[in-house]
């Protein structure tokens, strides 16, 4: 494949996807009445992506090898456990921060409720991403990847791009009930500090995906973070004294977030030191 072929295709993808949310806008506003967070804009920005991957890679000269659809278990099962308990020890710690500072009201939580909702939203995660992470790891980071740029790079790239594709949602489609439950700001603050985060979080994301070769770690790792984080906020279970949001929220709080940056640059290290092996292994057997 010549070198041309990803860039012009990672170039069309990027254009879709970071346009595509705001054509969905204006459709919804040209179809009145619809259900919040139903509408026929956001399926279409919902979709739109995982179509244009599917098409580059089936017509346009990007191929299926470097999508990572194979789970490589063999050797990668920790890696696996890792991603399942990131998001749940990260708030274990965040929550406990809050309760040892005063700072967070736990009078609303019910354990069996929450689990519940933890495993039916696991579930329907589990699909959800499939789809939304064939695309951010699978494509976009695999591409990335093999154009041999620099981890900065990478995650930089990689994480705008995925947090600006969520601008539309932020701004638009979010209803401003579920944001100002989470964290009361204005919009334009919001989607800046959601989409901080999001970079922050595309380094583990690309390096579990690079650690095993395969989209299905990172499937499993965004499921648990659907399932674990939103819901503990926006239904009420914990209650985050005011102007303590963004200090020590589980979705977008600063210490967490500071704790998911270390964790990535520990995956990012761990990375490093396999490939160095791999490679000090394939010299001694040549």
């Amino acid at each position: 494949m010549k070198p041309y072929i990803p860039i012009r295709n990672l170039v069309i993808f990027s254009l879709v996807a970071l346009a595509i949310g705001w054509i969905g806008v204006w459709l919804d506003s040209q179809i009145p009445d619809q259900e919040e967070e139903e509408t026929l804009g956001m399926a279409l920005w919902l979709t739109a992506p995982l179509i244009v991957v599917i098409l580059l890679r089936t017509f346009f000269g990007d191929g299926w090898k470097d999508a990572g659809l194979k789970p490589n278990f063999t050797g990668n099962l920790h890696w696996y456990a890792i991603a399942f308990l990131i998001f749940p020890v990260v708030t274990i710690i965040s929550l406990s921060l809050g309760a040892a500072s005063g700072w967070m009201d736990f009078s609303g939580f019910d354990s069996g409720s929450y689990l519940s909702v933890f495993v039916s939203l696991f579930v329907v995660n589990i699909v959800k991403n499939i789809f939304e992470e064939s695309v951010w790891r699978g494509y976009l980071t695999a591409k990335l990847i093999r154009l041999n740029l620099s981890d900065l790079s990478i995650y930089l790239i990689a994480g705008l791009v995925w947090g600006l594709w969520h601008l539309p949602y932020y701004m638009e489609f979010l209803p401003e009930e579920a944001m100002y439950t989470v964290l009361p700001v204005s919009r334009l603050w919001f989607a800046v500090i959601a989409i901080g985060n999001m970079v922050v979080w595309t380094i583990m994301f690309t390096e579990l995906f690079r650690l095993t070769g395969s989209v299905w770690v990172v499937v499993l790792l965004h499921a648990v973070e659907d399932a674990v984080i939103n819901h503990l906020i926006i239904d009420g279970y914990v209650v985050i004294s005011a102007g303590k949001e963004i200090l020590i929220s589980p979705i977008c709080g600063i210490i967490p977030t500071v704790i998911y940056l270390l964790i990535g640059l520990l995956l990012r290290q761990q990375r490093i030191q396999q490939q160095k092996t791999q490679s000090s292994d394939r010299e001694a057997s040549s």
